[in-house]
């Protein structure tokens, strides 16, 4: 019998690495394709805030049966960090996919996404003026490189070419999904990524029911059948399907090859693969929903992108 060869620890390195690579590209395309789902779902029956709820309560409930089966020593919370929580699940959690299903009904998925995936150069910023950090000087290439492209996008000259609701929404998602990052990336030092997740979606889940209560959530609309639009208009599909997909697919499924990628690869590489969510976006968006971008509007997508890479190399 002919030995298997044994891998070098470089080669194994280079393994985990490829490995996590594959599965940020994967959980990137996931969240790209589920966007579209989730308009679909708006434009038809659910409100964004409606949602959202749903969406985040179902994942707090994956999550804790995903805990509570593996490990449910990671469930165990200290007083000190329980604020802390509860703040990451209200803002960093709720307040920011509400936000971004807001922008995604008002303008197309593509710029919405350009806009919300500006949060590494916040990121870098904040560090750089808050946490005093030393910050590559590239970072301020990024900035001339992200507005310049932005306002390509948003066809700035034209007075906006997009609903403003839909633009100012993923802004204010872009600076919500900041302050998410730098908590994660605080809270990453004494809690795991699925624990983290978990308390983010539950305690955004609670505060949806306070604002929402469950026995008001239109059950009934699951049932309906809704039209997939663009060019699947011909074809439906229930709600409840296209909500299972969010929650399981586009969000579970998501989540956890995007953590799991960081026991291979530095988060720093995981977010610059990230980047590839808004790309696949428009495309999925022009091949599903008929949305399409101009000739300006595209080379605008490629600056702020560059810009987005630029900045997350920054730190």
């Amino acid at each position: 019998m002919v030995d298997a060869p044994t891998l070098l620890p470089e080669e194994r390195r280079d393994d985990r690495s490829r490995l996590g690579y594959l599965m940020v590209a994967i959980a990137a395309t996931l969240f790209a394709v589920n966007g579209s789902v989730m308009k679909v779902v708006l434009d038809s029956t659910l409100t964004p805030l409606q949602l959202t709820q749903i969406r985040q309560t179902c994942a707090a409930l994956l999550f804790l049966g995903f805990l509570a089966a593996s490990a449910p020593e990671r469930l165990r919370v200290g007083r000190r960090e329980l604020l802390l929580l509860v703040a990451f699940g209200l803002i960093g959690v709720a307040l920011q996919q509400w936000l971004y299903l807001v922008a995604i009904k008002h303008a197309p998925i593509g710029v919405a996404l350009l806009i919300v995936f500006t949060a590494p150069l916040f990121v870098a910023l904040f560090a750089r003026f808050v946490y005093r950090e030393h910050i590559r000087r590239r970072v301020w290439l990024a900035v001339i490189l992200c507005i310049t492209g932005l306002a390509l996008v948003v066809e700035i000259w034209t007075g906006i070419a997009f609903d403003a609701i839909g633009v100012t929404a993923a802004f204010g998602s872009a600076l919500v999904l900041t302050g998410y990052l730098l908590v994660a990336e605080r809270e990453r030092r004494h809690r795991d990524a699925a624990s983290l997740l978990f308390y983010g979606f539950l305690f955004a889940a609670i505060f949806w029911a306070i604002v929402q209560p469950l026995w008001d959530f239109p059950w009934s609309a699951l049932d309906d059948s809704v039209s997939l639009q663009g060019n699947l208009a011909e074809y439906s599909a229930p709600v409840w399907l296209l909500l299972a997909f969010t929650v399981v697919i586009g969000t579970f499924v998501s989540f956890a090859l995007l953590t799991g990628s960081l026991r291979h690869i530095s988060a720093t590489r995981a977010s610059i693969v990230a980047s590839l969510e808004p790309v696949v976006a428009t495309v999925v968006a022009w091949a599903w929903l008929g949305q399409s971008l101009s000739a300006t509007q595209l080379v605008g997508g490629a600056i702020v992108i560059a810009g987005i890479l630029v900045a997350q190399s920054a730190r």
